[in-house]
């Protein structure tokens, strides 16, 4: 069996459109038809090589996306055939499995993680998966794997933000958006959020940012201190992995308030702190994908999401096709895009 696969080969490089056949079964994992796959900026960031050198190349991308069940190996029993499912990086239920390899007539073995999703059909581990209702918006869907459960794990596990405290989300993408609504839902106040771009401040508005800062139009540690008062505010969380913002991020934090990183900067790059508040009651923490449990996490998220107390409209503004992912990757790099899905049916 084979299928059409967006491969990485190159750091740097576009994406290299190819079959590759796909390896029979092993304990634990699972076939899957990919449906439809978001693009998260960790994606950009393993092409432009942000971590250093990639020992695996070539290899598969992807790390949120939909399909559907094909077939299970052996051990599988949280899923099923023909099961609808999301497609998630953080581990959730079931078996680890090894990872998949892939071959290609041109370029051999073709590596890949535990998951990946710019693939027609994907071989995944049983616990990157978690089963949804069979009418769940699949496009929709998509962002539960990445997007919707780091942004609101940040919120609720990383920063645990307690009603009416002051939350600054710096970077107003996919994750920033869902941060913004998270720290609505749980009543924050007032919730500031920072971009680069009119369309996501207009957006995070509509989720619930109560202040919004055009970052190239304004100084965005003095807005932020003019909003919260010059004590700061009680969580800071950056999206960008830039060392200047990540500085201006701790700056802003109040001496008893959380920073929390989500966004990596590039190998080689570091941001110069002051750490003396550190040693008192001032926090600064990574995140994890919000430590996320998604078989937990993503039937909640649904539950509120059919209940009309959640919204992920205006998030996805644009669809391509597999053999236009080159095309997507520049679109989502420029920053003119929301989320972008790619779309196996279309």
């Amino acid at each position: 069996m084979k299928g059409l696969a967006a491969i990485l080969v190159e750091l740097e490089k576009p994406l290299v459109l190819e079959e590759v056949e796909i390896p029979k079964l092993t304990f634990g994992q699972v076939l899957v038809k990919v449906l439809c796959s978001g693009i998260c900026g960790s994606q950009l960031g393993e092409i432009d090589g942000v971590k250093g050198a990639d020992k695996y190349l070539p290899h598969l991308l992807g790390h949120e996306g939909t399909g559907v069940v094909i077939d299970c190996g052996e051990g599988v029993t949280t899923v099923k055939e023909i099961d609808k499912v999301v497609l998630h990086w953080r581990p959730g239920a079931g078996i680890q499995s090894p990872p998949p390899i892939y071959r290609s007539n041109s370029l051999g073995t073709v590596n890949a993680g535990w998951v990946t999703t710019f693939n027609e059909y994907a071989v995944v581990s049983e616990n990157r998966m978690t089963s949804i209702p069979e009418d769940f918006d699949l496009e929709i869907a998509a962002l539960m794997g990445c997007a919707v459960t780091t942004g609101l794990g940040v919120i609720n596990n990383n920063a645990k933000v307690k009603i009416g405290e002051s939350v600054v989300v710096w970077g107003a993408g996919g994750v920033g958006l869902n941060m913004v609504q998270g720290a609505a839902m749980v009543s924050a106040y007032p919730i500031i959020a920072i971009d680069l771009f009119d369309h996501k401040l207009d957006l995070a508005r509509k989720l619930g940012a109560s202040h919004t800062i055009h970052a190239k139009k304004n100084n965005p540690e003095k807005e932020i201190l003019k909003i919260v008062g010059n004590n700061g505010a009680d969580v800071v969380i950056d999206n960008t992995g830039n060392v200047e913002i990540i500085r201006s991020a701790y700056e802003v934090t109040s001496s008893i308030g959380r920073t929390i990183l989500v966004g990596v900067p590039p190998i080689g790059k570091e941001a110069t702190l002051y750490t003396l508040p550190l040693h008192f009651k001032k926090i600064l923490t990574g995140s994890h994908g919000g430590e996320a449990k998604p078989d937990i996490d993503i039937p909640r998220y649904i539950r509120l999401m059919e209940s009309g107390k959640m919204t992920l409209d205006g998030l996805i503004t644009h669809e391509f096709a597999l053999e236009e992912i080159n095309d997507a990757l520049d679109l989502f790099d420029s920053g003119e895009a929301g989320r972008i899905i790619i779309s196996f049916t279309k």
